[in-house]
């Protein structure tokens, strides 16, 4: 006997009404692109590290590089992936390059990773 997978509809058919509804809330296919690429951002470890990091306090790259036991090359790398999707920002303070969060919008992305993971 086959199997029956528990995330199929018992009865065919749609309900329209429903899927218009959606449909017309939807963003278009460019956005719903640039929302997976954000998200790519926080799928690996070192750049959630770095951001994790930021949320606690503004540091500069030798002091990440430093708290992560990564190579600054490495750390400055990442750290230009995460610039590059506006989710954090620097400033030089003399020979120091100093990062932060971009916003309150990262710090709260995390946030709510954060609470769902931890549930």
């Amino acid at each position: 006997m086959e199997e029956k997978n528990e995330l199929m509809c018992d009865e065919p058919g749609t309900h329209d009404d429903v899927v218009e509804k959606v449909r017309g809330d939807m963003p278009d296919d460019d956005t719903l692109y640039e929302l997976a690429d954000l998200f790519k951002m926080f799928g690996d470890s070192t750049r959630m590290k770095i951001m994790f990091v930021l949320m606690e306090s503004e540091m500069c790259v030798c002091d990440i590089a430093e708290l992560l036991g990564i190579s600054q090359s490495a750390v400055s790398h990442q750290l230009r992936i995460l610039k590059q999707s506006k989710l954090i920002s620097s400033r030089r303070e003399g020979k120091n390059i100093i990062c932060f969060l971009a916003d309150d919008h990262v710090r709260s992305i995390i946030d709510q990773g954060l609470s769902h993971v931890l549930e």
